[in-house]
């Protein structure tokens, strides 16, 4: 046990948190056989097995579950010492770790920089999740603060708003809605929707947004991806409920559009979030001030947008077919 390292110990809890080890091979940036050499020089120097396979499945040992109770205890440690020192240093110094939703990629490393721009000394650990991933950092401790749209209801967290964060509709420029001032919410029944995989902060904000309506909607593709959703929206696979602060370039460029929807944009609030219990490095409560005081106008003005704005071939929007009949489509194989 005494030439056990830190890194061995690092990477013995991921893979632990994960019982796989090609994600746990993925979240550290490691091969998958870089991961499975480091647990069996582990293992070799405990002297006793770690996991064991039964099945299809992982789990593991005895010797596992104790020097996982380590390995948390020396990292919890390590965590408070870079916590004690950052604080002799003050905001001068430190590496602030935050974790965002994937919306937040579009925007957050240019709030970081004006943090930066401040704080020199500082260095960042930034880390986008889906909302499954995000959640499991802040459970697993791994991330001093994290920014995400629905704050988690069965957590012992606090959850501060610090900036609206508005949703809308976007087409392909040739969509037939395009341009339409004022169209019904119920017109879009008739539509194809391109959406987030189920369980995503997107997802839940479109349920939230639609209400009763969302069982009438044809979600006609799932795709994790928001860069790939666009893509298919550009294609005229069909229309999506998006974050207006990661379409600010496709509007720029002309590969999509806002529909006029009434009730749109969708206006709910970026969160940041961390334990109840955590102690906040110096850095990380520098930055909360920082995002709580600033956050709001800093995003505006970098995502900002004129979404309100008329097409210039702005015409009404088609009313919807009478109760009763159903409005024809293109057919689909």
């Amino acid at each position: 046990m005494r030439n056990v390292t830190l890194r061995q110990l690092r990477v013995f809890a991921t893979a632990a948190r994960h019982m796989n080890f090609s994600r746990a091979a993925d979240e550290l940036h490691l091969s998958q056989p870089a991961v499975s050499t480091v647990l069996k020089q582990l293992a070799s120097q405990v002297g006793l097995p770690l996991f064991e396979r039964i099945g299809r499945r992982t789990f593991l040992t005895p010797a596992g579950g104790e020097m996982l109770e380590c390995a948390r205890a020396i990292t919890q440690r390590m965590r408070e010492a870079d916590a004690a020192l950052a604080n002799l240093k003050g905001v001068t110094g430190g590496k602030l770790n935050v974790a965002v939703i994937s919306a937040g990629d579009y925007f957050f490393p240019r709030v970081l920089a004006a943090f930066g721009a401040a704080h020199p000394g500082i260095t960042f650990n930034l880390t986008v999740h889906n909302r499954e991933g995000l959640l499991r950092q802040l459970a697993d401790n791994l991330t001093d603060l994290a920014v995400m749209v629905r704050p988690p209801a069965d957590m012992d967290i606090v959850a501060v708003p610090f900036a609206p964060h508005p949703y809308v509709i976007v087409a392909a420029p040739s969509h037939a809605l395009a341009g339409a001032r004022q169209i019904p919410r119920t017109a879009l029944n008739r539509e194809r929707f391109v959406m987030r995989e189920p369980g995503s902060d997107t997802w839940n904000s479109m349920r939230e947004v639609f209400g009763r309506q969302f069982g009438k909607l044809n979600i006609a593709m799932q795709i994790a991806s928001t860069e790939t959703i666009k893509q298919a929206v550009v294609a005229g696979m069909g229309i999506a409920f998006l974050s207006a602060h990661t379409i600010g370039l496709d509007l720029l460029a002309g590969n999509l559009v806002v529909l006029d929807v009434q009730d749109f944009p969708a206006r709910l609030n970026w969160y940041l979030v961390h334990n109840r219990t955590k102690h906040l490095p110096p850095v990380a409560a520098a930055f909360k001030d920082f995002l709580l005081r600033e956050g709001a106008a800093l995003i505006e003005r970098l995502v900002r947008f004129d979404w309100s704005a008329p097409s210039p071939r702005a015409r009404p929007a088609p009313a919807p077919p009478p109760r009763g009949r159903r409005a024809r489509g293109p057919r689909t194989a």
